[in-house]
């Protein structure tokens, strides 16, 4: 899934060809674009050359589900911090397996230590993911907008 702004860039590149749009229109100075949801490439792009995930804070809470990783409780995006595993005034690094999403009062509890040496166990070791989901559209787990569906191969559903 990728995001309307690059879709429709796609699309003025000769890239995609558009099957179904969403009732929501853009505008630009001089134009009105009504958005795509499903297009079509025309060429095959090799999976070496796909996007990776990008490193940020939004990407680390979505990979994390917006829950700290120490207390395991969901937050909302403004009470979560990135926390790092190994502290980088220890030599940790800022990467994806050495970042978790923490709530404000895990974060300062743990302090300048590891997990262990704050006996705070992580809920799930961090990694770098192959896929986010996007939630550019809002959309919930499992629930696959109804215009994909015909597109989409027999029993798969976004979630």
């Amino acid at each position: 899934m990728i995001g309307w702004q690059k879709a429709l860039i796609l699309w003025l590149q000769g890239k995609v060809d558009i099957l179904e749009y969403h009732e929501v229109h853009v505008r630009s100075a001089s134009q009105s674009f009504q958005l795509p949801s499903v297009l079509r490439l025309r060429k095959f792009i090799h999976r070496k050359y796909a996007q990776q995930v990008r490193f940020s804070r939004p990407n680390i809470y979505l990979r994390d589900d917006h829950t700290c990783q120490y207390c395991a409780k969901k937050f909302p995006t403004k009470e979560l911090t990135l926390d790092h595993v190994m502290p980088v005034s220890r030599g940790g690094q800022h990467t994806w397996d050495n970042v978790v999403a923490a709530c404000g009062k895990c974060n300062n509890k743990k302090g300048n230590r590891t997990p262990s040496e704050a006996r705070m166990p992580l809920l799930r070791t961090p990694a770098k993911p192959k896929w986010l989901p996007y939630n550019e559209l809002g959309l919930k787990k499992n629930s696959t907008p109804d215009i994909w569906v015909d597109y989409l191969p027999h029993g798969v559903v976004w979630n």
